[in-house]
């Protein structure tokens, strides 16, 4: 096809380069368009909420370790024990509220799980000091419960792990 035939087709300047090369040539005219697959994703993170909200566990133990060095050399864990006293799934999150033993000492906490992303965001609600954790921190995790950091308020604070393990007292079977 000459460029000026092409010219006198004005339509053509906004198609799209797919259907130009068929017009161009008589033989591409034969053959089908290829169209790009187009994937959808079939993953529902707001059933997943509502599903995780009736099988997660509501009681986790474990251990916090602080990343910090002591007088005595690396910190020792500390036995921690989560209790989930409200699990509330709102569309693809998940609120928590609950108590956060570390130590002998309970603390009450709040926090956000994200049903499609398993990413963790735990803030303790109280003005006190338990095991090096101040208020205006955070436990922030991308395994949801089982693996978080403490995120200090303050830059002197190294910060610390939290690492938990689901106990079997969940409403049905299965944790996170």
């Amino acid at each position: 096809m000459s460029l000026a035939i092409l010219r006198s087709l004005p339509w053509l300047a906004a198609a799209p380069l797919a259907l130009l090369a068929l017009v161009a040539s008589p033989a591409g005219a034969s053959t089908p368009l290829a169209v790009g697959s187009v994937g959808a994703e079939t993953f529902d993170p707001v059933a997943r909420a509502q599903l995780l909200a009736t099988q997660m566990a509501r009681t986790w133990s474990g251990g916090y370790q602080s990343f910090g060095i002591g007088q005595s050399g690396p910190s020792q864990s500390i036995q921690a024990e989560l209790r989930l006293a409200s699990v509330t799934p709102m569309g693809q999150m998940i609120d928590l509220r609950g108590e956060l033993t570390l130590g002998g000492v309970t603390t009450p906490v709040q926090g956000n799980l994200n049903a499609e992303s398993d990413q963790l965001d735990l803030v303790m609600l109280c003005q006190c000091e338990v095991a090096g954790l101040e208020m205006g921190g955070v436990f922030s995790g991308l395994e949801g419960l089982q693996l978080s950091g403490w995120q200090s308020p303050r830059l002197t604070n190294p910060g610390g792990r939290l690492d938990l393990k689901p106990l079997g007292s969940s409403p049905a079977a299965g944790g996170l």
